[in-house]
């Protein structure tokens, strides 16, 4: 009796583990499932599956943050938690849970890449793909989903602190740099979420300003870069912004996130909010929000503990679904996207794993920095300044050793290393004798707060004066810095003029040495009331972990620079068009603003109002002589369904190897509408060796002249006679050539 009991006792638990093995497969056969079996399954399908076994809790979950950077996966699916991570330039350092402070992890440096002022400034799209790539690995090795970049808000006024994370003035620019970016990190299985959609073109006031721009200004200028990067990159996420378009927020704007973009330009990714710029349940439903995050922070800095289930599409939204006002339907539209969006990630089975930090990606580092680098002036050849034994360089400015990776906001990084100008000119010039001091000092920099220098101004500026005396040749390395008022987020710069004493110190120091170059860094123009003192200026951008090489390669002449400025320099601040007409059109009044430059941004506005910039869109020198020759077009008449053709000889007349950007511009002389005088339509980056010519062929598809027709809503197009300006600048044209369009 004992032993048929022990006996019926072993059935009995060997049964139940056997029904617990036969359970446990069936749950993970169910949770496999979700993946296709093959390549050639349709994904569409798929999604469908898995939404039938959501509940609406589950489903609402996957439209809110659980935490600073992630959000909830399914678990008894199997369906993965979402993980994004800034920047546009590098991957930021892993973020505490719940918390703004870093996290404290070892593991989490990067490559800085430098920021996309400067890969704009290159006018190289196939290496603006590289770029992408190169970040798309270091993304993907740390495991991340969505990158939170790039930014192609338009550069309107040089005071925005943000502008350094953009891709400058013009929208085509802009429109061609960021479609082979985006390709290039989606390849690794990581979306790229472009951003901020739309209308964000300044930090003051960001989270309150109320926009009015007119259709046209918004579909010729703000709008095509996004449009690219939706209909020809395929992006599969986009970023809303913080401000306000004609009374309501543009995270969960009818008109732009759920007409323009979702429906006009058939958009089948998601919308993700920026840090807590969402503001109502029942329109971020409505409205195109897929997925909310960093509600109840001020984006960066404040924040509310475990505040995710408050979030408006958390518990609110749960709240509207049960009870009907809202239909499930919004909310199946929503998850679609977001199920989609893993598919193409971490869902993917065939995508890469990634790196960080290799050789090729520090060499992507390098070959956009110096390539993006532009020359402004250069009297006398300055620069490229040779390395011989009798040369003293005084090496002056407190950018030459200041870090440039540390702050301006949520694109802070946290390099592996970052070489400092000074410490690339030292590796570099191993023959001359290079001296330093910092001249001036800022503080330090942190976000939302402006830290007093903790040195001696006095004394900095003495011991600059003194050193300018002993040295044969001064390199003044100064500009802006990524603290707060400067070139950062939250906020914009307060001064046109270079800031902490600079522009006093580069007047006594020109008293004492007359050989005297400036590197400046920025992300922004600047008022330069002391360019007639110095022999040379070399516009370096933020370059990221590279900088210091990158810039001793192009002071040294390694590097022929072939940079050409992706935004106009202004004389003075009025000299730009949004500051042209008061408060209204910039920084607002209150919390409205106009745009009232309309579509006359940039040199847009320089050349059709005759305001002649200091530096002009596409300019930049270089160490070598080019001439632009036999300039033609294949035809003279076209019809509206063709394309121009473009040629033209390239001649480089000069002694060294060098590259040179030709662009091509296109006006409409007597139109009936309001035109630019003319507007970039086409570049080609072609480069040569000393005395020899190439023949560059652009071409521009007629459809790309149409204007927006606010009176139709739609594109409209003027027939008549145009004119094909083709230069190596906006104001430096070699050739115009009339054509007819019927």
């Amino acid at each position: 009796m004992k032993i048929n009991f022990y006996r019926t006792h072993i059935v009995g638990v060997l049964f139940l583990l056997l029904f617990a093995v036969q359970l446990s497969f069936s749950q993970v056969k169910k949770t496999l499932n979700i993946l296709p079996t093959s390549n050639s399954e349709n994904i569409e399908d798929k999604i469908e599956t898995i939404l039938q076994q959501l509940t609406l809790e589950e489903k609402v979950n996957l439209c809110h943050a659980q935490s600073k950077f992630s959000v909830k996966g399914v678990e008894r699916l199997g369906i993965p938690e979402i993980w994004m991570a800034d920047g546009p330039h590098g991957v930021r350092a892993e973020i505490s849970w719940d918390e703004w402070s870093y996290a404290g992890w070892t593991n989490d440096s990067i490559t800085a890449f430098p920021a996309l002022t400067c890969l704009a400034a290159t006018f190289n799209p196939s290496l603006a793909g590289d770029y992408g790539f190169s970040l798309g690995e270091e993304a993907r090795y740390r495991k991340k989903d969505v990158l939170l970049g790039p930014g192609i808000n338009i550069y309107r006024t040089p005071l925005n602190g943000r502008n350094f994370e953009y891709m400058g003035e013009d929208p085509f620019l802009a429109s061609k740099m960021v479609v082979p970016y985006v390709k290039g990190v989606q390849k690794n299985g990581v979306a790229a979420c472009v951003k901020h959609f739309a209308l964000n073109n300044q930090e003051h006031l960001r989270d309150k300003i109320n926009v009015e721009v007119s259709d046209r200004a918004l579909h010729e200028i703000y709008l095509p870069a996004f449009k690219a990067a939706v209909q020809e990159a395929n992006v599969w996420a986009i970023m809303g912004a913080y401000n306000k378009f004609r009374g309501q927020y543009t995270t969960h704007h009818k008109l732009l996130t759920t007409k323009i973009l979702k429906q006009n330009w058939q958009y089948d990714g998601v919308v993700i909010s920026d840090w807590s710029s969402t503001h109502s349940t029942e329109e971020a439903a409505l409205y195109g929000l897929d997925i909310e995050m960093g509600t109840g922070t001020d984006g960066l800095g404040t924040t509310t503990k475990n505040h995710y289930n408050n979030y408006y599409l958390a518990s609110p939204f749960l709240k509207k679904l049960k009870s009907g006002e809202i239909p499930e339907a919004v909310l199946n539209d929503k998850v679609r996207r977001i199920l989609r969006l893993m598919f193409r990630t971490n869902l993917n089975r065939n995508r890469p794993l990634g790196s960080l930090n290799t050789k090729e990606h520090h060499d992507v580092a390098r070959k956009v920095a110096t390539e993006g680098i532009v020359l402004l002036k250069n009297d006398d050849n300055f620069f490229p300044i040779k390395d011989d034994k009798e040369l003293t360089i005084a090496v002056i400015g407190e950018n030459s050793v200041r870090s440039m990776t540390a702050g301006g906001g949520s694109s802070e990084l946290k390099p592996k290393f970052e070489i400092s100008p000074l410490e690339g000119l030292k590796t570099r010039y191993k023959n001359a004798t290079i001296l330093h001091t910092m001249g001036y000092e800022s503080g330090r920099s942190e976000y939302d707060t402006v830290h007093p220098p903790t040195l001696d101004a006095d004394s900095l500026k003495t011991e600059a004066i003194k050193l300018a005396e002993k040295a044969d040749i001064v390199l003044f390395v100064g500009g802006l810095n990524k603290s707060h008022l400067q070139d950062s987020e939250g906020d914009d710069r307060k001064q046109f003029g270079l800031p902490f004493g600079q522009e006093e110190l580069i007047s006594e120091i020109t008293n004492v040495n007359k050989n005297v170059g400036f590197l400046l860094l920025s992300g922004n123009a600047v008022e330069m009331p002391w360019l007639k003192k110095v022999k040379g200026v070399i516009q370096t951008w933020y370059l990221g972990s590279m900088a210091g090489h990158a810039i001793a390669d192009v002071v040294s002449g390694d590097v022929n620079p072939s940079g050409k400025l992706p935004f106009s320099f202004p004389k003075k601040l009025e000299d730009n068009g949004a500051h042209s007409f008061g408060e209204l059109s910039y920084p607002g009044i209150g919390e409205n603003q106009q745009y009232k430059e309309d579509i006359l941004v940039g040199y847009r506005w320089h050349d059709t109002k005759k305001i002649k910039p200091l530096f002009a869109f596409g300019y930049g020198l270089s160490y070598t002589d080019f001439s632009l020759s036999n300039i033609s077009t294949n035809k003279k008449a076209y019809l509206r369904n063709e394309t121009i053709v473009i040629n033209c000889d390239v001649s480089n007349t000069g002694n060294v190897k060098g590259s040179e950007v030709v662009q091509v511009y296109i006006g409409k002389p007597k139109s009936k509408i309001e035109r630019p005088l003319k507007e970039l339509k086409g570049f080609s980056k072609v480069e040569l060796d000393s005395g020899k010519t190439k023949t560059v062929r652009i071409e521009v598809d007629i459809d790309k002249l149409k204007y927006y027709d606010s009176s139709i809503s739609d594109w409209n197009f003027e027939s008549g006679e145009y004119l094909i300006y083709v230069g190596n600048a906006s104001d430096n044209i070699a050739k115009k050539i009339k054509i007819t369009i019927k």
